[in-house]
């Protein structure tokens, strides 16, 4: 079986995120939406238009598929029913709707990926509700505090928990990626692989290579990859006022309602100086090097630099490096994207 991930008509909406990345490749969950179809149906997934085989089913890449929809979702790639937003059914129209799906795409993909619950023996820790806690058996946790009570816990190989960190489920952390040590981190959390994570971090996503290692508020977010929030960053995620807050889509000024708990949204490549303060409903484009004496603007152009233009050769050089720290490389295909998405700023 075949199945296009078709993100043409959702794509625009889903920005900064999907500047980068085909809509099927942003994590919400533990997996990404892409990796949460191959788990589910083991079908050969196609994302670029340029690959469309005759005999494909289509379906729009920001709707999330679990074991409970999936059935429904594949009648209608098969054209025999419409799709329709439901409690069983979750569409991601807007990028912030990331954060707040969250909770909802964690539950299904721990029952999705875990068939008995793995907590490795040590009396250091502390686990309320092992059954609704998975640990791999490669992951380090060592004197912390692990509270599945409210939601499920998955600690993928080769990640670490240090010591006196205090996690409440739901709450996923990817392979490779480090919680340092006396971490508050709340459901529903999801930190991507090759991260790291400190202070205090609340019903975030991180999609993954990105750092929030110190001390500083993370709370109803979205951060991108290859990000850096500097040691004592934080957001505000409610009003003084408790009213409604809005996010600016584009330079224009065009706002939309998002709920009155929102905080940071911050493309991929994108940093902040030490003790950056974010106010409610920020957007952070793509390879943006956040600094200056004033709270950054609620939107934050791609290739920020200050209040200036990122200088595209010094943006790719800043990138190389922050990516040799986690021993990775720029590919040529980010270059050209990245080259893409400066070219349209001009």
């Amino acid at each position: 079986m075949n199945i296009f991930l078709d993100d043409r008509k959702c794509h625009e909406q889903l920005k900064p995120f999907s500047l980068t990345r085909h809509v099927s490749e942003i994590r919400v969950g533990i997996l990404t939406i892409k990796e949460k179809w191959v788990h589910l149906t083991g079908a050969t997934i196609i994302i670029s238009e340029n690959d469309i085989p005759r005999d494909c089913l289509v379906i729009s890449a920001n709707i999330i598929p679990t074991s409970q929809n999936i059935k429904t979702l594949l009648n209608a790639a098969a054209g025999k029913i419409s799709v329709m937003e439901s409690d069983e059914i979750k569409i991601i129209k807007h990028p912030w709707e990331i954060f707040q799906l969250n909770d909802w795409a964690l539950r299904h993909d721990f029952k999705l990926l875990v068939s008995k619950p793995s907590v490795p023996k040590s009396s250091s820790n502390t686990f309320l509700n092992q059954n609704n806690i998975f640990i791999a058996e490669t992951a380090v946790v060592n004197h912390s505090i692990l509270n599945a009570d409210a939601g499920p816990i998955y600690i993928d190989k080769h990640a670490e928990i240090m010591e006196g960190s205090l996690i409440r489920g739901p709450f996923f952390l990817g392979e490779n990626s480090v919680v340092k040590m006396g971490s508050k981190i709340y459901g529903a959390t999801s930190i991507g692989p090759g991260c790291v994570a400190g202070g205090e971090i609340k019903n975030s996503v991180i999609f993954g290579y990105s750092n929030k290692a110190h001390d500083g508020y993370l709370g109803d977010s979205v951060i991108g990859e290859w990000c850096n929030l500097g040691a004592g960053s934080s957001n505000s995620n409610v009003k003084n006022t408790g009213g409604e807050i809005h996010y600016i889509v584009n330079n224009n000024g065009d706002t939309i309602k998002a709920g009155k708990k929102t905080g940071l949204l911050m493309g991929d490549y994108s940093r902040s100086a030490i003790n950056t303060s974010f106010t409610t409903g920020t957007t952070i484009g793509v390879c943006c090097n956040v600094f200056g004496s004033n709270a950054p603007r609620k939107y934050v152009d791609n290739f920020s630099w200050g209040e200036d233009r990122y200088i595209f050769e010094k943006a790719l050089l800043d990138i190389t490096n922050w990516k040799t720290m986690k021993q990775q490389k720029l590919s040529q295909n980010e270059i050209d994207v990245l080259q893409q998405i400066y070219l349209l700023n001009q």
